[in-house]
């Protein structure tokens, strides 16, 4: 892309004709009509300021804590309206760590002078930490800007999904040159989708509209309670394939959107399986064959995960997994759900909802890794109130075809299972597998570049984004040890990208993250779970405060939710009762969580939620007046309405 910015030609031709001669070519260049062109006009404006330190202290003394083509019009005295920060001036004193370089800070091709990279917080375990910030020990003169002449690429993300695609737009927009490398292999069942990764094209954003379909199903049936009767008397009925379409559609349009996103930053999008050759060359194929080497300075390995398949005949034969379920050209009919994971229980939630005959085969506990009170209220209210069958104590052992699927219908399948030792037979018409996920880290290439995994995970060691190999780095799924969630991949590449390319110093903060998981009734939370924090802490350092509520904002005439609904406070009794963990079972919980998220790393305490007003009616109001501790052992009883 070409940028174009006006300048004072007697005020700065002096530095610019030089600098532009030596730093670029361009198409064209132009001081006597007052215009200057360059292909990216951050990076060369920093090149500028690195090479004139006159230029650099001529702007700090106008006032100008950033560069852009505005403050550059301010500085030589044609405008007089300070500019928005873009990103900011390097310090030759404050900027002084190579964040991403090699141990000892420095990148490819620079010379710095030995220093340990050390980390601070901002808070400590008595405060919710906001952002980490990255400090020396020792000063380096060191520029995060890369030589561009020795690769063709300043860096290469593999993988188009949220986090990949924030971290390599991030990264543009600073200045450097950037490649997108993606490629959707089929499933078993030949799914395939456009760029965007899972969250996008089966994850989070389809996951969530059947979730709203489903809903709305059950909004029709509580209608009637508030006077509303459908035309003609007659029963709802849902069109499986309108919905597809709908959703199918609008994924289509966010590929696109997506695309167009990377064009106007300036990043190169090839669409081919890329692996990496060694620490600096990459090696990719499209599906037509056509073969690309390309170099980089830095690589980012961002390619998520694939859900697994159990070691089972017939698995991927005949089942199907939330890859496929999104864009499933038939309806699904009498469906096995196998795994007790938020992905399958969120799709059991939404295909109960539909209308279809839903069951749920769980091996051991719903829900690991969540708070363990709440995933077994979450399994009885999708059991009592839902329409879904759980099988417990179970695991497949063979899915057997009886008739095939055909277009516009769903087959026979005969799955054989064993439950306590004891072998159950039965027939759905699509079994979804949802027993984890695979990181697609096996066949990229890292064991050529020496990037180190966890053999038994296959996901990816790294400190702060940083591999093993100084120029590699990775977000996201494939991060050993880290959150799978979309959020997650994009704060800590645009933070990558920030420090890679701009001198930030902040790293991403793992700890407090909210999240929700969208059951029939949905469960929200932040921090820790119950059973974690009791170990943690110790039993007599934690109390709990906890209470049932009535869902007054949704569905309270029909009397949904109140033998579900559920919210509770785990206070560190140590640490003046820091709230340490927040929960919620209910209607909207992921909105009620979200906007609790910040009291939460800021470090609230039980005081603090006693001192809030609620907003009434809602459903979040219930969290400012939690007065029952689990330890009074006082029986949870519906609070009245008004007081």
């Amino acid at each position: 892309m070409i940028g174009t910015f006006s300048t004072s030609v007697r005020t700065l031709s002096p530095l610019l004709s030089p600098l532009l001669r030596h730093y670029y070519r361009p198409p064209t260049t132009s001081l006597s009509n007052h215009k200057v062109f360059f292909s990216s006009p951050s990076k060369a404006l920093r090149q500028f300021i690195q090479a004139d330190r006159a230029f650099l202290q001529r702007i700090r003394s106008s006032g100008v804590s950033t560069i852009n083509q505005s403050s550059l019009r301010y500085v030589s005295g044609t405008s007089s309206k300070m500019p928005p920060p873009i990103f900011p001036i390097p310090d030759e004193r404050a900027n002084t760590v190579a964040v991403g370089g090699d141990k000892n800070g420095s990148h490819e091709g620079e010379k710095t002078s030995p220093q340990v990279q050390k980390i601070q917080k901002t808070s400590s375990d008595a405060s919710a930490s906001v952002h980490h910030q990255m400090s020396p020990q020792s000063p380096a003169n060191t520029s995060p800007v890369v030589d561009g002449d020795k690769f063709d690429y300043d860096f290469v993300v593999i993988g188009g999904g949220s986090g990949g695609l924030a971290a390599s737009k991030e990264a543009s927009r600073l200045g450097a040159k950037v490649a997108v490398f993606d490629y959707v292999q089929p499933t078993p069942i030949g799914t395939k989708w456009g760029l965007g990764g899972t969250c996008v094209n089966v994850g989070c954003i389809p996951k969530k509209m059947m979730h709203q379909a489903s809903l709305l199903g059950e909004a029709i049936e509580d209608a009637k309670s508030y006077g509303w009767e459908l035309a003609g008397g007659g029963d709802k009925k849902h069109n499986w394939g309108a919905m597809v379409q709908s959703i199918q559609d609008f994924i289509h349009s966010l590929n696109w959107k997506y695309k167009v996103a990377l064009r106007d930053v300036n990043v190169s999008y090839i669409n081919s399986y890329a692996k990496l050759i060694d620490k600096n060359h990459i090696h990719a194929v499209n599906a037509k064959g056509k073969e690309v080497t390309v170099s980089a300075a830095k690589i980012l390995i961002a390619t998520g995960g694939r859900p697994k398949y159990p070691e089972i005949p017939g698995a991927k034969e005949y089942g199907i997994t939330s890859d496929d379920i999104f864009s499933l050209q038939y309806p699904p009919g009498k469906t096995l759900c196998v795994g007790a994971s938020y992905v399958s229980l969120e799709c059991a939630g939404f295909l109960a909802g539909l209308g279809f005959d839903t069951t749920v085969m769980v091996r051991s506990i719903l829900l690991r890794g969540f708070d363990q009170d709440m995933a077994e209220r979450i399994g009885r209210a999708m059991e009592e109130s839902h329409h879904v069958k759980f099988i417990r104590g179970a695991v497949p052992s063979k899915i057997e075809e009886i008739e095939p699927r055909q277009d516009g219908k769903a087959g026979r399948l005969r799955v054989t299972s064993t439950q306590n030792g004891k072998e159950i037979v039965e027939e759905y018409n699509t079994v979804l597998f949802a027993v984890g996920r695979d990181a697609c880290t096996s066949t990229i290439g890292l064991e050529k570049a020496g990037v180190k995994v966890n053999p038994d995970s296959g996901k990816i060691n790294a400190e702060y984004e940083q591999t093993n190999v100084p120029n590699i780095y990775a977000i996201g799924d494939v991060l050993d040890g880290r959150p799978e969630l979309t959020p997650v991949a994009i704060q800590a590449g645009n933070k990558l990208a920030r420090r890679l390319f701009a001198g930030s110093k902040v790293v991403y903060d793992y700890e407090m993250v909210p999240t929700t998981v969208f059951t029939p009734v949905e469960y929200g939370c932040i921090g820790l779970a119950e059973e974690v924090a009791l170990k943690k802490y110790g039993k007599d350092n934690i109390e709990v405060y906890h209470g049932r509520y009535r869902p007054v904002t949704t569905r309270p005439i029909a009397g949904y939710g109140e033998e579900h609904c559920y919210a509770k406070l785990i206070c560190n009794k140590l640490d003046d009762e820091r709230v340490v963990g927040l929960h919620v079972l209910g209607p909207n919980a992921g909105e009620i969580t979200q906007g609790f998220a910040l009291g939460m790393r800021l470090g609230a305490k039980k005081r603090d939620f006693d001192d809030l007003t609620g907003i009434h009616p809602t459903d979040a109001e219930n969290f400012v007046s939690l007065l029952i501790t689990r330890s009074s052992g006082v029986d949870l009883s519906l609070p009245q309405c008004c007081g």
